[in-house]
């Protein structure tokens, strides 16, 4: 067995005090949902639920010490992503109201914003919204639509919404509770316009009531996070002070003069948005959490209900018995873990950034690059995992208060907020393609032609089948055997490292040409090979998941433990080998017979790690208020045994009926005696 306690520390990670209290604070029923509440109720709830959170210093942790902060950003990241288990609504709330609001002010903004409105967002006395999004350019920030127009004789800018389209939208807190908003907008001074800029501009009285020249739309009920208040903003030339202008990348003199310490436009747009990286660190680890609990509802659920006998009149069969239902929640398991370990990098990376002992350039690169390479990976397998599992639980998972349909209808929007999943994709498959491209800068003609024959071998190589032969020889005949010679950790790394390089490779080479095209025509180019990029970046991120939970399988001390997670690292390994088994097969990378080795080996490794399965799932440690699902509350294992208690106390007693079956059987054995 594990040392489930042990694990349980791994799966926290580097701030795991942190995370036990946060789950601690969330086990008061003044933080859970109450489902089959209206929206406006559902929103009232939460907005007090957000004030209840800063009365417990939840907004304080990553706040600067001379604020009453403890400077703590991972500490902050982590104890926010256990308030899922909570209410999403009210986790989401508050991360619109610190990681986004309240974030735009602290890291664009310079200390004269910090004096004036960081102790009020802190405390929630001055709620307030995110106006980046609109509804006509969504992630395309860039190209937004409002404008900020300096004003030298009044020394303000005007905030103006010039048509429909530039409306910002699906904004929390917009629609109901906001008095302020940070809002995104063109920065135009003296007839030139600067770019993208963060300005913070009131927008409602306390009493709820819009300032003058703001106007607002209420989105309505929505798919989930019914509890936020999302809505619409437009500006008609709405004044603020110059130095509402949250300044700490670019700034206007009094005279409209603009002055930024970045020079590159491009540079100081993709740096403020950098400053705001935090969202994307955070759903990465909540989607995480919420599938873990779809997992241990669903698991536990599974190992007490029972369905069907054996065919040999046994016993009902326990449903996790079943190779099919193994199938269809361990492999998932495998990559809540990997989800878990990959994780916490992020986060330690993102520590690094943002508390200062590692900010570089570079290192802030780095950080946006794998945050948007896992985020997608995550809120994507967040929302199968818990569509699996509700499966999984048949009609039990359908029913509200088992929390499932809940938790996926929640974590919906986490696939395109802070980021459509595959524009980010898009964004790590044009690094991936950027560090390729840097392998070559400056190289001689030498160097260029050795890579040329080395790919072209490889290409040669891999599509003669000589490396898919080589394996079916030493294979033949054996599952075992193809197991033990090629699908071990090195070989799953190969496989998966392999097939980023040459994903990454082909599209290079593919879009090599660009560069003597015309723009339409590169861009026609890139458009027919965008498919691919995203699809590398995919894998790289994969990658990513497998590498962080083998350093953690390598790090573990307990030999026993270290074996079960060995078993669940392959599972991982081999599942996504598996998933994208076409590939493998068309480029040459396995043989058949290996490749049909690796659907066999799964279901085998399935069938070693259910003995363990509770185990894993109680290494979460959820405890039952973080739960709150009767189906996992032992509930069903009562009702289980209760109905095995009826049917031996009949058959002791010697009342219970005899079968139709059982009788035609015994006349049929008479029968043929006669």
């Amino acid at each position: 067995r594990i040392d489930i306690d042990a694990v349980g520390v791994m799966l926290r990670g580097t701030w795991g005090e942190t995370r036990l209290t946060a789950r601690e604070m969330i086990k008061d029923p003044a933080f859970w949902r109450i489902d089959g509440q209206t929206v406006a109720e559902h929103r009232e709830r939460v907005m007090g639920q957000v004030r209840l959170l800063a009365e417990h210093g939840v907004s304080r942790r990553a706040l600067p010490r001379e604020y009453g902060g403890l400077n703590d950003n991972g500490a902050n990241l982590a104890g926010f992503q256990e308030l899922v288990l909570a209410d999403p609504s009210m986790q989401i709330k508050s991360g619109v109201q610190w990681g986004l609001f309240g974030s735009a002010v602290q890291q664009l903004g310079t200390k004269h914003h910090h004096d004036l409105w960081l102790e009020d967002i802190a405390s929630a006395a001055l709620p307030g919204a995110f106006a980046m999004t609109e509804i006509g350019h969504g992630s395309d920030v860039a190209a937004i639509g409002t404008t900020a127009t300096y004003d030298p004789e009044t020394e303000e800018f005007v905030i103006n919404t010039p048509f429909r389209a530039a409306w910002k939208d699906y904004l929390g807190n917009a629609a109901v509770h906001g008095q302020a908003a940070t809002v995104f907008a063109q920065l135009i001074t003296k007839g030139v316009n600067h770019g993208v800029h963060c300005f913070f501009v009131p927008i409602r009285t306390p009493e709820g009531e819009l300032l003058p020249g703001v106007q607002s739309e209420d989105d309505g009920v929505k798919g989930g996070l019914n509890g936020i208040d999302n809505g619409r903003l437009a500006f008609d030339h709405v004044r603020v002070p110059r130095t509402n202008l949250l300044n700490r990348y670019g700034d206007v003199a009094a005279d409209g003069t603009y002055s930024s310490p970045i020079e590159s436009t491009g540079r100081r747009f993709f740096t403020m948005l950098g400053a705001l990286v935090q969202g994307r660190v955070s759903l990465d680890g909540a989607a995480t959490v919420a599938a873990s609990l779809g997992l241990y509802i669903s698991l536990t659920y599974a190992n007490q209900r029972r369905q069907f006998d054996s065919g040999a009149g046994t016993d009902e069969v326990v449903l996790l018995d079943y190779g099919k239902h193994q199938r269809r929640l361990l492999p998932r398991l495998a990559q809540n873990y990997a989800q878990y370990f990959a994780h916490d990098e992020l986060l330690v990376k993102f520590d690094g950034v943002f508390g200062g002992t590692s900010d570089t350039p570079q290192e802030r690169e780095d950080l946006e690059t794998l945050a948007a390479a896992l985020k997608p990976l995550s809120t994507w397998a967040a929302l199968d995992t818990l569509q699996e599992a509700r499966e999984a639980c048949g009609g039990s998972g359908f029913m509200a208060e088992n929390r499932l349909v809940g938790l996926r209808a929640d974590l919906d929007i986490y696939v395109t907020f802070e980021g459509d999943n595959n524009v980010l994709l898009q964004l790590v498959g044009k690094r991936l393609l950027g560090d390729f491209a840097k392998q070559f800068k400056g190289a001689d003609a030498a160097t260029l032609a050795k890579f040329a024959v080395s790919q072209t071998a490889g290409k040669v190589f891999h599509g003669a089948g000589l490396r898919s032969l080589g394996q079916t020889v030493a294979d033949f005949g054996s599952t075992a055997r193809s197991v033990e010679l090629g699908l071990r950790a090195e070989q799953q790394h190969e496989l998966l490292a392999g097939r980023v390089e040459q994903m990454v490779s082909d599209v290079a080479g593919a879009l090599r040409p660009a560069s003597k095209l015309s723009g339409a025509e590169a861009a026609a180019l890139f458009n027919t090979h965008q498919s691919e990029l995203i699809e590398a970046a995919r894998a790289h991120g994969e990658l990513l998941q497998w590498e962080a939970f083998s350093d953690a399988v390598k790090n573990t001390a307990d030999e026993g433990t270290r074996q079960v997670l060995t078993w669940l690292r392959d599972l991982f390994g081999l599942t996504l080998i598996e998933k994208h088994l076409a590939w493998h097969l068309i480029n040459g990378r396995l043989s058949t017979q290996r490749a049909a080795a690796v659907s066999k080996y799964i279901d085998r490794l399935c069938a070693r790690l259910r003995p363990h399965a509770q185990d894993l799932v109680d290494a979460f440690g959820f405890a039952p208020e973080h739960v709150r699902a009767p189906i996992a509350s032992g509930a069903e294992q009562k009702r289980q045994d209760e109905a095995r208690a009826h049917y031996a106390d009949l058959a002791a007693r010697g009342v219970a009926p005899v079968s139709e079956k059982s009788l035609k059987k015994k006349s049929e054995r008479a029968s043929k005696k006669a």
